[in-house]
């Protein structure tokens, strides 16, 4: 592997992490990020679908792009990808039926999920297997961990501990409601933006 290749990979990997963060950058996926995190156990287990979704869906995409067609790939990533969220779907509700109860209407949903089109379209229908694998991992961990400190901070404060522990005695019950998605999202962008300024003036 060559010196110039060994850094692509890197920020292949990076991309979705830092730069490229689905949620607190592109702002593309919400949807599924409002409506499950507000508990740990459901950001956890949707970040985990999501995962393996995005890995399969990145590999079999790079595996194909020289055979697919530019006039027909969104109908064969549509195709691809909801292989992948039934048999996540089927596992889920096998193993974890409490989990598949929580998420709901939002692990089929994985299907038309904005990241992983995204992904498919702007990444991996246009880069090597490795390449694409890589950029799965780390928008997957980019993913995971925003969507596990949203879930923190809204089940916190909203019910006043983690894990069933009760901590604080007057929860912000707004919190573990829609709008308190939004203000936490708002407010972790805020946060990351300040970063981002801080570091262009050094």
């Amino acid at each position: 592997m060559g010196k110039t290749a060994k850094p692509r990979l890197i920020n292949d990997f990076l991309y979705g992490i830092l730069t490229g963060n689905p949620v607190l950058v592109l702002m593309i996926g919400l949807c599924p990020v409002l409506a499950v995190s507000t508990s740990v156990f459901n950001a956890v287990g949707m970040s985990a679908a999501f995962a393996f979704v995005l890995f399969f869906s990145n590999l079999v995409v790079s595996l194909l792009r020289k055979f697919t067609p530019d006039e027909i790939r969104i109908p064969v990533f549509i195709i691809v990808i909801s292989t992948f969220v039934t048999i996540i779907d089927y596992i889920v509700r096998a193993y974890s039926p409490e989990l598949q109860k929580q998420l709901g209407v939002f692990l089929p949903l994985i299907v038309v999920n904005c990241i992983i089109i995204a992904r498919a379209e702007a990444f991996a229908y246009k880069n090597t297997v490795v390449s694409s694998i890589l950029d799965a991992f780390g928008t997957s961990v980019g993913f995971l961990i925003v969507m596990v400190v949203i879930s923190v901070i809204r089940e916190f404060l909203g019910t006043g501990g983690l894990s069933s522990k009760i901590i604080l005695n007057k929860p912000v019950l707004f919190m573990i409601m829609p709008p308190g998605g939004f203000v936490t999202i708002g407010l972790l962008m805020g946060v990351l933006t300040h970063i981002k300024l801080k570091k262009q003036k050094q």
